[in-house]
């Protein structure tokens, strides 16, 4: 089904469109929130809330692309879940060690004095990522985003373990000093 066909069942407020949209996209979403999660059963739960998410707002918002729309939101949602299971200790998993990777890049969110700076800061990274090539960028986004393992980015663009971690360390590297340029570090 299109998506298109897709957003109007949740418009007519239709529950196949829960079925329809677990169909498309179910794999999509247990991938997102499985990356992040570790767990089949957190997986699974923050799938269903996405479903439910996603029931909630639409109507009254249209997504322009729904697996981005649905990709958010179970983002979101598990990296919620993630951060309850483990605010008093750091697990392992790929978030401690991607938002590590990052973190001498993109200067502390408790450091960014107004809403104002932080969208300034988001056009910032869209330049930078706009600036990337094609697989620069998709390399990129798979690690920090998605949050893939070093081993499943390697194995999805074919490339050695070696060069998926150098090919990120020269990004992030690219990253510090577009900011740093930009005035953020």
């Amino acid at each position: 089904m299109e998506d298109e066909q897709i957003i109007r069942l949740y418009w007519d407020r239709l529950e196949i469109a829960i079925a329809e949209t677990d169909a498309k996209y179910g794999p999509y979403c247990n991938s997102i929130a499985y990356n992040i999660l570790q767990n089949k059963e957190d997986t699974d739960e923050c799938v269903s809330d996405t479903y439910l998410d996603a029931w909630n707002t639409i109507p009254p918002t249209r997504p322009k692309v729904l697996s981005a729309f649905l990709g958010k939101i179970t983002r979101r949602i598990s990296i919620d879940r993630w951060r309850s299971k483990h605010r008093a200790k750091r697990g392992g998993g790929e978030i401690p060690l991607a938002l590590e990777e990052l973190g001498d890049c993109i200067p502390d969110s408790r450091t960014v004095e107004s809403e104002f700076d932080r969208m300034e800061l988001v056009r910032a990274l869209n330049r930078f990522l706009g600036g990337l090539s094609v697989i620069e960028r998709k390399v990129f986004l798979r690690r920090y985003w998605y949050l893939d393992s070093i081993d499943d980015i390697s194995a999805r663009f074919d490339f050695s373990r070696s060069k998926t971690t150098s090919m990120l360390h020269r990004i992030r590297g690219r990253l510090r000093a577009f900011l740093a340029e930009e005035g953020y570090a």
